[in-house]
């Protein structure tokens, strides 16, 4: 089975993307610290076409409650694709399987914590059950409509101390769940290279709750597009 045709743009993106295109980070040549993938996955879900993301638990030393794509670091003799889909069936319960791989994105840097990042790109061919499969990890699985992270009724800018100011979106059936930071400046960057977003007011500004920054030491880890583009404000 292959992917379908509403996933083409996404498809005919990856052979275009680069590096600069999504972040000003990239891992240096000598980059000596950890690896990591993330699974973002393309599903066609009770509400429409969907990606699914997990909301870590709210008690995590790092990042409580930070929405996220599943994945962790790479195991020594593992390829990005295989921790990508190891860790959503460590998180989720997904069943690895039924997941076609479209492909990867460049790989990505978070200077804070020294982390090298490779966004595995899927589509959800054979749907499997997901749930909190690791309760101590993960406080919520969100399976958030492809609708919801383009129009602009549901996109605002988050504030964090400091003054960083990145794009984030308001997830969840309440659409009171923060997605913001790495994770949402990979859709922002990506959904606007394949022409998958809409204009939208980046003046609503919310602050970044005190709760999400508990026991963060070297402060927020930024998002690909650390700022707002001038030509969004």
């Amino acid at each position: 089975m292959t992917a379908p045709r509403w996933l083409d743009p996404v498809q005919a993106g990856l052979a275009t993307i680069r590096a600069d295109d999504l972040t000003r980070f990239v891992p240096p040549d000598d980059h000596a610290g950890r690896r990591g993938a993330v699974l973002m996955l393309f599903g066609e879900g009770p509400h429409g076409h969907d990606l699914l993301l997990t909301e870590r638990a709210h008690t995590m030393r790092t990042h409580p409650g930070q929405v996220s794509f599943p994945g962790g670091s790479i195991d020594p003799g593992e390829t990005p694709v295989e921790t990508a889909l190891r860790e959503a069936w460590e998180e989720t319960g997904l069943d690895p399987s039924g997941v076609e791989v479209l492909g990867q994105l460049p790989e990505l840097w978070l200077p804070p914590s020294n982390f090298a990042v490779t966004p595995v790109l899927g589509w959800w061919q054979t749907e499997s059950p997901v749930t909190t499969h690791s309760v101590d990890e993960v406080h919520a699985i969100h399976r958030v409509p492809l609708r919801e992270l383009i129009e602009p009724e549901h996109r605002v800018a988050v504030r964090a101390p400091g003054g960083w100011l990145g794009p984030a979106y308001l997830i969840g059936p309440e659409h009171d769940v923060l997605l913001w930071g790495f994770t949402a400046g990979i859709i922002s960057r990506y959904f606007e290279h394949i022409g998958w977003a809409d204009p939208w007011d980046t003046r609503r500004v919310v602050e970044l709750p005190a709760r999400m920054l508990e026991g963060e030491r070297r402060g927020p880890v930024p998002a690909p597009n650390t700022t707002l583009k001038e030509d969004d404000r």
